[in-house]
């Protein structure tokens, strides 16, 4: 072990430098390097842990990671996630950013199953669903486990069970309603993007990825009198490419929204980004800072308190099952055209979105119960005409004679003894 100050020369002045050096041999090969510290001391702590690191590589020994508070760790976990989706990105840091309220000051190598188990009794309890739990607990599962902390705990952590089939479509009454306070809402883009969504069954990630080179218009006096849209970004494989056409209104408040932007190129997105404030006399709401390269954000404030003023309560995908439903309630729309504008791929997903209303499955009931009514008279009027109607009225009087009247008849049949049937 050698420490030194190494010494220089300047205008023929011999010196010597502040900073101590450390020197020493390591598998033949010298090490000669500085420890930046004006401390011998330092310099011999720095030389006595270059070389450790060196034996400890070379002997393939890996080196102990400090384990950082939970915090920490969360925002490390976090950083690796540059490679994905916007949408995906969010969810990640909503989900953090609850854990790291809980667990903020306990360091990750603190975590047992009971730990987890008790962070999932207590969200439950708070009203959450069982699946934004295990969003939070698959967050904190990735957290843990790049420490290596994850797997000793794995098998004694369960998830909790998720209700797949909790979207709904929208009454006549609520879609009113919602349709009026987009009106009225302070974001203009509310109104065209829910009949846009109402219309097409399109998903909010296809309609912010919208450009106007995906749209084919047919104007009329700066009015869209007919239209369709190509989905160019889509969740699924068979959603990509779909191509549906665009109804009446939509064409209409489409002609208005576009009209706020007249600079507007095949490149720029039909929902850009923008600001919304209120100026001028009239303190009216007005867009500034336009960005037409830059898809829009989030609508989910807006959504909340259109709902919130409409007095209904409802997912933004909700639009999404309303318009599958729509189709699948009319008989003369075939299940293929409904997976060629939906852009689902099996029928499982397609019954999961199809909530078919009561009305329409009474109004399917009724069609075969008149069916079958049309079917007995059909019967009963041949029988009749066959026999002149003698032979009912014979068969009568001897189940009256035989029985002592018809409340005594034993029969099995359920045709005779129920009144309905």
């Amino acid at each position: 072990m050698s420490v030194f100050r190494p010494k220089y020369t300047v205008n023929g002045e011999k010196r010597v430098s502040n900073i101590w050096w450390y020197k020493f041999t390591f598998a033949g090969q010298v090490i000669r390097e500085s420890s930046k510290s004006g401390s011998k001391t330092i310099a011999k702590d720095a030389e006595r842990a270059h070389r450790r690191e060196m034996e400890q590589a070379i002997n393939r020994i890996p080196k102990r990671q400090k384990t950082p508070l939970f915090s920490a760790a969360a925002d490390l976990w976090l950083a690796g996630k540059s490679g994905l989706a916007e949408t995906s990105k969010q969810r990640y840091k909503e989900c953090a950013a609850v854990l790291k309220e809980t667990f903020s000051k306990r360091p990750v190598c603190d975590f047992d199953a009971n730990d987890v188990v008790e962070y999932q009794s207590k969200r439950l309890a708070e009203g959450l669903s069982g699946r934004t739990v295990n969003y939070e607990v698959g967050c904190l599962r990735g957290i843990l486990r790049q420490f290596g902390l994850w797997g000793p705990i794995a098998d004694r952590v369960r998830g909790l069970p998720e209700r797949h089939n909790v979207g709904r479509a929208l009454s006549a009454a609520d879609e009113s309603k919602l349709i009026k306070a987009a009106g009225e809402s302070r974001s203009p883009a509310l109104l065209p993007l829910l009949l846009l969504s109402l219309d097409t069954g399109m998903r909010a990630g296809e309609v912010r990825a919208l450009r106007l080179r995906d749209l084919r218009l047919t104007w009329d006096r700066e009015q869209i009198t007919n239209g369709e849209v190509i989905v160019a970004k889509s969740k699924t494989e068979a959603g990509t490419g779909r191509l549906i056409p665009l109804s009446k209104r939509a064409c209409a408040s489409l002609s208005l929204w576009v009209g706020y932007f007249p600079n507007v190129t095949l490149e720029s997105y039909l929902f850009p980004l923008f600001q919304v404030g209120i100026g001028g006399d009239s303190l009216s709401v007005t867009m500034y800072d336009l960005d037409l390269t830059c898809p829009m954000g989030s609508w989910r404030k807006a959504w909340l308190e259109a709902c919130e003023r409409a007095g209904v309560r409802y997912r933004w995908h909700d639009l999404r099952h309303s318009f599958v439903t729509r189709l699948a309630e009319r008989p003369d729309v075939s299940e293929q055209t409904i997976r060629a504008l939906a852009g689902h791929v099996s029928n499982q997903m397609l019954q999961r979105y199809s909530h078919i209303r009561s009305q329409a499955k009474q109004a399917a009931i009724r069609t075969l119960e008149e069916q079958e009514i049309q079917t007995n008279s059909a019967e009963h009027g041949q029988r009749t005409g066959q026999s002149g109607g003698h032979a009912d009225e014979g068969l009568e009087a001897n189940l009256l004679k035989q029985n002592g009247g018809p409340g005594r008849i034993r029969t099995y049949d359920q045709r005779i003894m129920s009144p309905l049937l």
